[in-house]
């Protein structure tokens, strides 16, 4: 698949992971993706390290039909996201359609609270690796694992594996 001109939603909350929602937004926007920020309001966010980020659409506004990749940044911010039955829609229907979910670190936790981790091999950070166990999922340590349309990864010197891994799975779309 060629990159330039899709669409990626990425989800935003307080206390996210700086670097983990960073990176993966600008290097696909390098690729020529359009990257939409969601969060709870159409608003101004702090991540965990103080740098700011504004989401210019709320998770109600945001259809899953529109983006070829959800991208789940970790930090405190997944604890948060995953509360929000909107968000838990969304990641239902682009896991339905088949369609590209990054999650990186403590993102986990809101592929477990949407219920899509049963029998998919799948990494994160070890601080989570029993609540990923639980619902069903086979836990590796590995810097990127991809297991069908998941995308999974541990941490920030992870991210040019996940980066690369998750770019790999556009394209072969």
């Amino acid at each position: 698949m060629e990159l330039k001109g899709k669409r990626a939603l990425s989800l935003l909350h307080d206390e996210v992971e700086d670097l983990e929602f960073w990176y993966p937004t600008l290097r696909l926007q390098e690729e020529g993706m359009i990257v939409d920020i969601a969060g709870e309001k159409a608003t101004g966010y702090v991540g965990k390290y103080g740098v700011p980020a504004t989401a210019g659409m709320s998770w109600d506004d945001a259809n899953p039909t529109d983006y070829e990749v959800l991208l789940v940044p970790g930090g405190w911010a997944p604890d948060k996201i995953r509360r929000f039955p909107a968000v838990l829609d969304i990641v239902r229907a682009m896991h339905a359609d088949g369609k590209i979910i990054g999650q990186i670190c403590h993102a986990g936790w809101v592929l477990i609270s949407a219920g899509i981790l049963k029998g998919k091999r799948v990494t994160s950070t070890p601080g989570i690796k029993d609540d990923m166990t639980n619902a069903g999922a086979i836990w590796v340590d590995e810097p990127v694992v991809v297991d069908g349309n998941i995308v999974s990864s541990r941490r920030p010197p992870d991210l040019p594996a996940y980066l690369a891994a998750l770019i790999d799975a556009l394209r072969a779309r």
